[in-house]
């Protein structure tokens, strides 16, 4: 009788875990996954920047020259049948190259102003930017972390090369999620035109990300949340947090990949791009800036990002 007793207490607790831990994988999914307005950010010191870094971030010049420009809208159905938009701005003089831009979580397309303005000004290259799924003026009601964004940017890719022809020679440059999105996109079967890639801050995959998340921000552990939270976005989002992985991409890629990272990022810790480094399959170079944040070395430390995407880009795009 008591033995039974105990099995009845045992299996209610451990019915009413399961039912915590699936609230719970909702709760994250619409906290994290969902498209919908992310107050959990606000306020949240490892996304706080100097105060240099959020003057430009927020009113320097670079968004003046943004607004300015005549970009043309371009539109992609993605595989899944969603519409995304896109902005293509031709570079002043002819030119066969051009940068592909990826902006980070929550942010649009023409935040990739930041470094366009650079691509298009000081080197001539037509620029291109796109909303992520589920971001900005594109269609979705998830955000996909980068995996099915990957399938965009090959989309992305090939009506760039139809937009300019056989000889374009295209660069990736992305930023945090638009890192990790760039090199999920470097792992599949990309056209000869693609030259080079990016990262700037980017994370290894979206297990290792929701991970260290959940540890940092909510003091939980990743088990049993994230399983049954990879449940819910396999269900709803139909990709998986396990698959989502810029790591497994990189070890595949055969195109040459700049990272960039700062050394005082806690949201993305530098750590994960270090890794990805170590295990890129292909040409490699990485450059970390000391007492940067999230996605601050082009601000903090301009000069030095500038020297280095120089140094990148000669070596592997055509004079």
């Amino acid at each position: 009788m008591k033995r039974k007793k105990w099995i009845i207490i045992g299996s209610a607790i451990i019915a009413f875990l399961l039912i915590v831990d699936v609230i719970a994988s909702f709760f994250f999914y619409n906290l994290a996954v969902d498209r919908n307005v992310k107050d959990f950010l606000d306020g949240n010191e490892d996304l706080e920047v100097s105060a240099e870094a959020m003057d430009e971030f927020l009113a320097g010049d670079w968004r003046d020259w943004t607004r300015d420009q005549t970009f043309e809208r371009m539109e992609l159905t993605s595989f899944d049948g969603l519409t995304l938009q896109g902005y293509f701005l031709e570079a002043k003089e002819p030119t066969n190259k051009v940068v592909i831009t990826a902006h980070g979580y929550l942010g649009n397309s023409f935040d990739m102003g930041l470094f366009g303005e650079h691509y298009y000004e000081e080197l001539g290259y037509h620029f291109f930017t796109a909303d992520a799924r589920g971001h900005g003026e594109s269609e979705g009601d998830y955000i996909g972390f980068g995996w099915h964004d990957r399938l965009d940017y090959v989309g992305w890719i090939d009506k760039i090369i139809e937009r300019l022809g056989p000889d374009v020679e295209i660069v990736l440059h992305g930023l945090s999620m638009g890192g990790a999105t760039v090199l999920m996109t470097s792992g599949e079967d990309l056209p000869s035109q693609v030259k080079a890639v990016v990262a700037d801050s980017p994370y290894t995959s979206v297990n290792d990300l929701f991970s260290y998340q959940l540890k940092r921000m909510f003091y939980l552990p990743s088990f049993p949340i994230i399983p049954t939270l990879n449940l819910v976005t396999k269900a709803k989002a139909d990709y998986s947090i396990y698959e989502a992985s810029a790591l497994d991409q990189v070890k595949k890629a055969n195109i040459p990949i700049l990272y960039m990272h700062g050394e005082a990022d806690t949201f993305v810790p530098t750590e994960l791009t270090r890794e990805l480094y170590d295990q890129t399959n292909s040409e490699a170079d990485m450059l970390t800036f000391p007492g940067a944040n999230h996605g601050e070395g082009y601000v903090i430390a301009k000069e030095k990002y500038v020297e280095k995407l120089h140094e990148f880009l000669n070596k592997y795009i055509n004079e």
